[in-house]
């Protein structure tokens, strides 16, 4: 089992001005609240700083985002750690609203360059997501996910979409409370084109989180949709197999979006 992840220390609380006594640790995230600070172990210093000055500036529209707070020095990382404005709102399963704040945000990230840090990343994302698009090859698991992998990768076709900086990971990172918009806390930076974000949702939701099959056919207005599905199909299932985690019931609900997207190419 892996460790309890520890509270951040006092000397960190006190540089991001978050002087509660006591953090509240996050469900469902290795996050602690102070007041109204969210503070973070930030596995990437450089990814972190990125992260936190482009949630700076950035301005999507009716999209609520937690603005990230600089430490009393000026920094955006403290000792592993970076902090954030707290936002109300939980995840709720509003697919397609997830997947229209996402064409939203991207519209407002389109401008940003190309994070330098994106090609020295080699965790099990960045090497799903590069074998996801054909950049790598890499032997799967079969019982994981690598069967139903190689069985999809031959019907990827080219597009005529093209890269920008895009947030790869909102289905359940997405925050709403009455009727305010949808508000994001963090950003998971990929280098791939918008649609393939929105595809990467509607899977994800195909998956698990119950969504109905026409959110497939309510979203085909987007260029080279069916191949953007594909292309965030094969990125989960390669995650899957990569992943030490997954289980038999995680990839059940892979094949179930296999078949629809199966019905679209």
């Amino acid at each position: 089992m892996s460790p309890t992840p520890e509270p951040p220390p006092p000397h960190v609380r006190a540089a991001f001005g978050a002087r509660v006594e006591d953090p509240e640790s996050l469900e469902g995230a290795v996050a602690w609240r102070c007041g109204d600070i969210v503070l973070k172990p930030a596995a990437n210093t450089a990814e972190a700083a990125w992260v936190a000055q482009t949630l700076d500036l950035l301005e999507p529209d009716e999209v609520r985002v937690s603005r990230p707070v600089r430490s009393t020095d000026g920094r955006w990382v403290v000792s592993g750690w970076s902090a954030s404005r707290n936002i109300d709102g939980r995840a709720e399963p509003r697919h397609d609203d997830v997947v229209a704040m996402s064409l939203r945000l991207h519209a407002a990230s389109r401008f940003l360059a190309r994070p330098r840090f994106l090609e020295a990343r080699q965790d099990i994302y960045a090497l799903a997501d590069r074998m996801a698009w054909g950049e790598v090859e890499y032997s799967l698991p079969e019982e994981k996910g690598g069967r139903l992998y190689d069985v999809l990768a031959g019907s990827r076709r080219e597009v005529q979409l093209g890269p920008q900086v895009v947030h790869g990971d909102l289905f359940g990172n997405v925050l709403f409370t009455d009727d305010a918009a949808p508000g994001i806390i963090d950003f998971n930076p990929y280098w791939r084109p918008a649609e393939w974000a929105a595809a990467v949702v509607v899977i994800d939701a195909l998956a698990w989180g119950g969504a109905d099959a026409a959110i497939v056919e309510r979203w085909s207005h987007l260029t080279d949709w069916p191949q953007a599905l594909l292309r965030a199909l094969l990125f989960r299932l390669a995650v899957h197999a990569l992943h030490p985690r997954s289980s038999a019931q995680t990839l059940t609900g892979l094949e179930r979006a296999s078949q629809m997207v199966l019905e679209v190419l």
